[in-house]
């Protein structure tokens, strides 16, 4: 991969362990971690399989990081570039080299 690519930032978004002034256990939705420098390729496509196995997603944009950068991320976060909010659909790691990670997300929409 070519890291003169990686020209956008982008900041990764979860759920934050934190303590509330009782001492519960409480989650608050915010960034995780310092930005992280991305490739945002824009496409469309859709990934259906019908019947037993069902699977229904629509993709609008391929975000590449690297694997280091971004091997803490999970389907349950958000990628958020500029004012654009991202829904992680499915991640790759290509052919498991642990090289760089192709995020496949849906842009939503405010």
């Amino acid at each position: 991969m070519n890291p003169g690519k990686l020209r956008h930032k982008i900041e990764v978004h979860g759920n934050i362990k934190g303590k509330n002034e009782v001492g519960e256990t409480t989650y608050t939705f915010g960034m995780i971690g310092k930005p992280i420098q991305a490739e945002i390729i824009p496409q469309t496509g859709t990934l259906q399989k019908q019947q037993a196995d069902t699977i229904l997603t629509n993709v609008t944009h391929k975000i590449k990081v690297r694997y280091s950068a971004g091997k803490h991320i999970t389907k349950n976060m958000q990628l958020f570039f500029r004012k654009q909010k991202f829904e992680i659909k499915y991640i790759l790691n290509p052919y498991f080299k642990d090289e760089w990670l192709e995020i496949f997300c849906e842009e939503l929409s405010e």
